[in-house]
């Protein structure tokens, strides 16, 4: 197929906080070289602008899924996430992304991947990065994908309908295990972490330990070099921890700072993907935080002594807003292991067509 004058067939949906381009991988090359290179010229990487292709010049909107049919009998659909560069030509399967998993079954069934049921739809998604199961359930009244509705969530103007994800089996996505050093607790040039990977690698921290108050503003983060040079050497020596080896080029692990809550929620974060800040935290990252937190002993696990009994729902603040997550974890065993972890998102539809990639 000549992509540079036909183009290629694809979807753009906000996904959560996140955007990015949604195939149907028969519509991309089989060779990931050849795959790879067409996606850059699609999203105009490299170029800090990328002025000339689709992506919006931050890291939360230069991302791809790829979807195709499961051939596994219990999942309905495989997703591929891929997380493309902005300025450096990058492509990395390194790790999950919940926000973009919101818009994949919608997407499934706009291709007719799946069937939709009448009044509502449950897809069952092979995530590819992590060898896991997700389900995503959204309203599909008279057999049609409905993206209206009244949910809102932090970082997306105006409200949608709901796309309830409940994952299985993320525990050790990326590293192979919940722990990956083995410990609840580590320490990391001299700052005490925690290391816990569900569904997300992330390095739990005190935001004390940085000599930040946690609350601090997301413009006032991204301007502080010297810190965010030491986010990133901190974050490779703990990856060596991690047994992942040198990450210097890669987008994971994540590093999230702990402190006590501003604004009604249950803890407050400040996220770094991997060196840049977050302007909120991403799905998996906050189901991997709260995972980490609910550890007897972990990093930030005081701050759960006050959080209702009644309920595995953890409301978690961001520089943006709050995300609600559900999770319970059985930490009384050898070791821990995650009963049951989800998260409520919204996802639309911006535009279905061909796209035409620079030559």
């Amino acid at each position: 197929m000549d992509y540079d004058g036909t183009g290629v067939r694809a979807t753009m949906m906000r996904g959560g906080t996140s955007r990015g381009l949604f195939f149907e991988a028969r519509d991309l090359p089989a060779d990931p070289a050849e795959r790879d290179d067409l996606l850059l010229r699609l999203m105009g990487t490299p170029d800090p602008r990328q002025i000339d292709g689709l992506g919006g010049s931050t890291t939360l909107t230069s991302k791809v899924a790829i979807v195709s049919p499961s051939p596994d009998p219990e999942v309905d659909v495989d997703y591929l996430f891929l997380q493309l560069g902005v300025d450096e030509a990058t492509v990395s399967d390194r790790q999950n992304c919940g926000n973009m998993l919101s818009g994949i079954g919608p997407f499934a069934v706009e291709r007719g991947l799946v069937p939709a049921g009448d009044g509502e739809t449950s897809v069952r998604i092979g995530m590819v990065n992590s060898d896991s199961v997700a389900v995503a359930t959204f309203p599909t009244p008279g057999g049609r994908v409905e993206y209206r509705g009244d949910v809102g969530i932090a970082g997306v103007p105006g409200t949608a309908a709901p796309v309830v994800l409940a994952f299985t089996d993320t525990e050790g996505s990326a590293t192979g295990a919940l722990l990956p050093t083995g410990h609840v607790r580590d320490t990391v040039e001299g700052i005490e972490v925690t290391c816990v990977d569900n569904g997300m690698p992330v390095v739990l921290a005190d935001a004390a330990s940085f000599g930040l108050t946690g609350d601090e503003r997301h413009e006032e983060l991204a301007a502080d070099v010297p810190l965010l040079e030491r986010i990133d050497a901190f974050r490779r020596k703990a990856a060596e921890l991690m047994g992942m080896g040198d990450v210097s080029g890669a987008s994971v692990p994540k590093t999230v700072l702990l402190s006590a809550p501003r604004d009604g929620g249950q803890v407050c974060t400040r996220s770094f993907i991997p060196v840049q800040p977050h302007s909120s935290i991403g799905v998996l990252g906050a189901v991997s935080v709260v995972t980490g937190m609910l550890l007897p002993g972990a990093v930030g696990h005081e701050l759960t002594a006050d959080w209702p009994t009644d309920t595995s729902r953890v409301d978690v603040e961001h520089p943006t807003g709050h995300l609600m997550v559900d999770v319970v974890v059985d930490g009384s065993a050898t070791p821990p292991r995650v009963l049951r972890s989800g998260v409520v998102r919204t996802a639309r539809k911006l535009f279905d067509g061909l796209a035409f990639p620079r030559a």
